[in-house]
């Protein structure tokens, strides 16, 4: 399956919830996407569509295709504690995500454009994989020729969000990954057992 590039208001209606930030659209139309909207009669979900429905939330959420996802889980099984959270770990320790975090971009999609273009580096070093897992402590920065870039100087001052295991240095335009966040800290609403009963069946 290729990364999805259609509407994205489509894919928050699907799931009920507005998955990608703030958006008008989601907000006008918060009912299931389709032909009958609002009016079409939905039986009973089975347990293996909930479990679905969740494990698609998440994969469109932080951006990550199928393979890399059970991949993901499969590193999450392999660690000592639960699953479920170090697989959202594993999410957030991602290069895109904490560029998104950092405010460095206002959406996963557009974090993971920049870093692929080349315009982050990590500890002073070009690094263009937007799955590279960051480990505590990684310094995350602007590369010295991006830090002129209107989107991303629009992006930093409209950004207000901050997170516990993340420091910003506005004037340097470089963060640290403090630590991994532990799952209270993580906001993203989503049920990460369900997750790990879908893959155990």
């Amino acid at each position: 399956m290729a990364r999805y590039t259609g509407p994205k208001s489509k894919i928050a209606r699907k799931f009920g919830e507005a998955i990608f930030g703030d958006d008008k659209s989601f907000e006008k139309k918060n009912y299931p996407p389709g032909q009958h909207g609002n009016n079409r009669r939905r039986g009973k979900k089975s347990e293996y569509s909930i479990q679905l429905m969740e494990k698609q939330k998440a994969k469109y959420t932080y951006g990550i295709l199928e393979k890399q996802f059970r991949n993901l889980f499969q590193t999450a099984k392999r660690k000592e504690g639960v699953a479920g959270e170090i697989l959202l770990q594993l999410c957030e320790s991602r290069l895109d995500n904490v560029v998104y975090r950092m405010g460095i971009s206002p959406t996963r999609s557009g974090a993971r454009q920049l870093v692929s273009h080349r315009h982050i580096t990590v500890n002073g070093e070009l690094v263009n994989i937007p799955s590279y897992s960051l480990k505590a402590g990684d310094v995350v920065g602007v590369r010295e020729k991006s830090k002129s870039l209107q989107s991303i100087q629009d992006s930093l001052t409209a950004s207000s969000a901050v997170y516990e295991w993340i420091s910003w240095n506005s004037e340097k335009k470089e963060g640290t990954y403090v630590s991994i966040p532990e799952r209270l800290q993580i906001p993203e609403n989503i049920k990460e057992q369900l997750i790990v009963e879908l893959y155990s069946k």
